[in-house]
């Protein structure tokens, strides 16, 4: 399929992109036959890249009509077929260079020699986005194997622009199954959120902080003294704020329901009146980053406890809980060796009470971590 192409392109090595980027200048000619179907190589890659991540890069700039992945001597390579020219074309000029995830996972373009991409299944490593009907393979093989999980990202890094929010979305996207959650765009750049309507009563900063972070990360969160129905979080990137209003807007928490909106502030000052998550080991995003996007989920009447004792109880954990609410039934069970349980309340609200009050609170020697299940039933 790369009969054709230039040496390099198959036999450099990361290191070498200066030398080889040279010699691309020194044939243009050759290389600048602009077509349709783009051969992708990707250096430095460090986590997965699937079939889906790069329909989520590329459909920015046109139709993806098919995508073939696979892996050579030059690495992991892709060929990805637009409807048009025009749109290739596009493409190219504005990926080229770029990076998927902050730091890593590199672009490098060219324009294909193929016609037409052959596709005969639709699996991990090939893709006809013009014929959802086509098969899929009936022992496929495992892909990228071995690769960390994209937590390993600093979690706080400041987006560098749409297209590294492009790629937290496509991260996302992935973890839902390749598209991103109704509702979701993956496009919005601000940060802090504004709450409303809170039970000034019950809430505070920490309260807030276990029920936000099932989204992202947090970075502060102020509770405004003047309003104390009122709060700011800030959290670690536009996309995660989406997720946060996205499924908690209307939600209700200690019997008031909740109005979430982006504020008109991008950060939030330190000051001793706000709370500094930052660097807290409680933020949920800091590993695992695939798996707790694919939990999120709006409030449900079911939670999910882990980081359980071994030797805890049915009813140490009723009596830990059920003061929150009516507990409708409880399971118990391990996964890897490791306790975990599934409560089952009678209302979104008081599921949605447990978390955010004993989220990372002691029970029997260990420390518990509560998010909500979208299980159906025990």
């Amino acid at each position: 399929m790369i009969r054709g192409r230039h040496v390099y392109m198959q036999f450099s090595s990361h290191q070498e992109l200066t030398t080889d980027q040279s010699s691309h200048s020194r044939n243009s000619d050759q290389e600048s036959e602009p077509n349709r179907i783009l051969l992708v190589t990707v250096h430095h890659v460090l986590y997965p890249i699937s079939v889906e991540i790069l329909h989520q890069v590329f459909k920015a700039y046109g139709y993806v009509e098919k995508i073939v992945k696979f892996q050579k001597s030059a690495g992991f390579q892709a060929l990805i077929q637009y409807q048009s020219r025009h749109e290739a074309v596009e493409a190219l000029a504005a990926l080229h260079g770029r990076n998927i995830y902050d730091g890593c996972c590199q672009l490098d373009i060219q324009y294909s020699n193929l016609c037409e991409l052959q596709v005969h299944f639709n699996n991990e490593r090939t893709r006809d986005f013009t014929n959802p009907s086509l098969p899929t393979e009936q022992r496929p093989r495992p892909s990228q194997q071995g690769f960390p999980d994209p937590g390993g990202l600093h979690p706080f890094q400041q987006p560098g622009g749409p297209y590294t929010q492009m790629g937290r979305a496509a991260t996302v996207a992935a973890a839902f199954g390749g598209t991103l959650p109704p509702g979701v765009t993956g496009t919005n750049e601000r940060c802090t959120l504004i709450v409303s309507n809170l039970n000034t009563d019950k809430t505070n900063e920490d309260k807030l902080f276990n029920l936000f972070s099932l989204y992202g990360n947090i970075v502060r969160i102020k509770v405004l003294h003047n309003k104390p129905d009122l709060a700011l979080v800030e959290m670690a990137d536009g996309l995660q704020a989406e997720l946060a209003v996205n499924y908690l807007k209307g939600a209700t928490l200690f019997g008031n329901k909740l109005e979430v909106n982006y504020s008109k502030y991008p950060t939030i000052t330190p000051a001793p009146d706000a709370h500094d998550y930052i660097n807290s080991g409680l933020n949920r995003f800091n590993s695992n980053v695939v798996k707790n996007y694919r939990h999120c989920c709006a409030p449900t009447k079911m939670i999910h406890v882990s980081a359980l004792a071994q030797d805890v109880s049915e009813e140490a954990l009723l009596a830990h809980l059920s003061e929150h609410g009516s507990v409708v039934g409880t399971k118990l069970f391990e996964v890897n060796g490791k306790r975990q349980a599934l409560v089952l309340f009678e209302s979104e609200e008081e599921a949605t009470e447990a978390l955010v009050s004993k989220h990372a609170t002691p029970l029997e020697g260990g420390t518990i971590r509560i998010s909500f299940s979208q299980m159906q039933s025990l």
